[in-house]
């Protein structure tokens, strides 16, 4: 049975009239991206880790994967899979990502008249860290069954320091040194709203939450390898049964499910980037078994490799650029 995250949480349903300022920095946000984002796809910015999203019409599922950042959608709406958690958010609600993700998305609200339009800001660990530090912010004690992601109503105290940022890409001259202190400001905002616990946990040098970082960080660099369980729980210093519990609670699957993730994404990338056969592809991304890969490849993503590489190769750039 899908597990799935309410669109909008039952304490922050929005009410029917918005306070004007809140929807005019909205409105405002949305303008921006657009400018920023003038195609559908993906458009990175001269501020690192900031980029922007445009989309002029609803897409199929396809495969992503998040890196820990904050995601503020200002117009349209999206569906974001991780394992069997379902999160949907709008320009009302914002995608915070406290790890890196294997996840399953697609646009469910968009037109060419009202495009989906969001801006994304990845998350420096580092950053974050010294931010708690600094401003002595209550610490986050370890929650069991807290996931990776969240959805959070989007306020005008957050929307107001991403504006500073986004209007700074217009004066890069001012850039490096005032684009760092907007980014501090959101990363407060967030620290200290409805989803600061999370964040403040993802924080943490110890305890649960850092190992299960290091668990999948440890994975992405051995993917290709054979997964032994206990060889990971011992590089993370947890039991066979801890990893599995607390691994599981946070990303929706199993390590071995997430490294199988990884390994069918890569050679979806293999595929497409160096035209590589199915057959060579598997095998660059450890599996020994061809018909295995097909099988797992199908169940993810609808179709057997050649089929579902050559819909890509040959479909409209709009599907192409969301996979």
């Amino acid at each position: 049975m899908t597990m799935s995250q309410p669109a909008f949480p039952a304490d922050s349903v929005p009410t029917d009239e918005e306070p004007g300022q809140l929807a005019a920095a909205r409105r405002e946000l949305a303008g921006c991206i657009a400018r920023h984002a003038p195609a559908d796809g993906a458009h990175p910015s001269p501020y690192p880790g900031l980029s922007f999203v445009r989309f002029s019409g609803p897409s199929e599922s396809n495969c992503g994967f998040y890196r820990p950042s904050l995601t503020i959608a200002a117009q349209g709406a999206k569906r974001v899979e991780l394992g069997e958690a379902v999160y949907e958010y709008d320009e009302r609600h914002f995608l915070l990502s406290s790890f890196d993700l294997p996840v399953q998305a697609r646009i469910t609200c968009a037109s060419r008249a009202e495009p989906y339009l969001c801006v994304a800001l990845d998350i420096d660990p580092q950053r974050l860290g010294e931010l708690v530090g600094e401003h002595g912010l209550p610490p986050a004690s370890e929650a069991p069954g807290m996931r990776g992601l969240a959805v959070g109503t989007t306020p005008l105290a957050l929307i107001e320091p991403m504006l500073r940022l986004v209007r700074l890409l217009d004066t890069p001259e001012h850039l490096a040194v005032l684009g760092p202190l907007a980014e501090r400001e959101i990363l407060y905002r967030v620290l200290t709203g409805e989803l600061g616990r999370r964040l403040r946990q993802a924080a943490l040098s110890a305890g649960a939450s850092s190992q299960i970082a290091r668990a999948i960080a440890w994975i992405k660099e051995n993917y290709t390898e054979p997964l032994r369980i206990e060889a990971l729980a011992q590089a993370v210093n947890m039991s066979p049964s801890s990893l599995h519990h607390h691994f599981k609670a946070v990303t929706a699957m199993s390590p071995l499910q997430f490294q199988k993730q990884l390994r069918l994404r890569e050679a979806r990338t293999l595929m497409l980037s160096e035209l590589l056969d199915a057959g060579s592809a598997a095998r660059r991304v450890g599996y020994e078994s061809a018909s295995q890969f097909s099988r797992e490849y199908s169940r993810l993503f609808g179709s057997p490799p050649l089929r579902d590489v050559a819909r890509l190769r040959d479909g409209d750039p709009l599907e192409n650029a969301a996979a």
